[in-house]
């Protein structure tokens, strides 16, 4: 369970059409761009601002930093954590797993 203190978050940095988005799934948070990596960037900057702002909440529930994530992310993360490969709807550039 994510807390304020600690926590972590699976990502995902995929392109659909011309855009390349970088999902923070278990805060449901998105973030486009022209290229992965400052989509990638702007998730991280999206996410520690969003730990930031519920530390703020003095009190507050922790149900915002554990968040069931959107389906269709869910789905994608079955599909690159596989362990067969699986052909993927979306160019994936990287995913993986960050301590907030």
């Amino acid at each position: 369970m994510n807390t304020p203190q600690k926590g972590q978050v699976r990502y995902l940095v995929f392109k659909d059409g011309n855009t390349w988005y970088a999902a923070g799934l278990e805060f449901n948070i998105v973030e486009s761009a022209d290229d992965p990596r400052i989509a990638l960037i702007n998730l991280f900057d999206a996410m520690q601002g969003y730990v930031e702002s519920v530390k703020k909440i003095k009190g507050a529930r922790v149900a915002p930093l554990n968040q069931k994530p959107d389906q269709e992310y869910e789905n994608l993360w079955a599909i690159v954590t596989a362990p067969k490969k699986i052909k993927s709807p979306y160019k994936i550039s990287t995913f993986g797993v960050v301590t907030v």
